[in-house]
């Protein structure tokens, strides 16, 4: 990991090619780590990462290639990034999990279309309360087929309704 982190600093710190420079330093320090890791398979996108933190990337260089030549203020951010590239993966693979079982759970239940739809927006983490009002306009239907949806899935023990109250009946996924 260490050799990944400071290939990746000095390829982008000797900078030989007028384009690329970034994108090819990623694919050395990818390789380098799937050489480390041994695995023909990787879960985690270091690159990624550092494309979705890019402006902390590019403080930390610019203070490593400005700075003295130590270099362990860039492998403590690198480290970091490459722990933060793992939760991240762990997290997605788990919620792909959650989803996987989910179905498999319900793989003989005869669900419609409209309703595939919104217990996948579900499993994917929809914000907020799902209401009938709300399935009907995602679902793009009336309220009353919402409600024939949902009243469905009820009986099946897919849906339950919440337990927070309110204004309108909320519905969650049963655990």
């Amino acid at each position: 990991m260490i050799k990944a982190g400071l290939a990746h600093l000095w390829f982008v710190t000797l900078h030989p090619f007028d384009d690329g420079n970034g994108r090819i330093a990623r694919a050395i320090c990818d390789l380098l780590l799937a050489r480390a890791d041994g695995s023909p398979q990787r879960f985690y996108s270091l690159s990624a990462q550092i494309l979705s933190e890019r402006s902390a990337y590019h403080d930390i260089l610019e203070q490593t290639q400005r700075g003295s030549l130590d270099v362990t203020a860039w492998l403590t951010w690198f480290l970091h990034t490459l722990h933060r590239a793992v939760d991240n993966a762990k997290h997605t693979v788990g919620a792909v999990l959650v989803k996987t079982r989910f179905w498999q759970r319900w793989a003989t239940a005869s669900f419609n279309e409209r309703q595939i739809k919104l217990l996948n927006w579900l499993l994917d983490g929809f914000d907020g309360k799902l209401t009938s009002s709300k399935w009907a306009a995602i679902a793009k239907c009336s309220a009353d087929t919402a409600l024939r949806d949902i009243g469905e899935l009820v009986t099946l023990g897919v849906l339950r309704r919440s337990a927070s109250g309110g204004r309108s009946t909320a519905y969650e996924l049963t655990q």
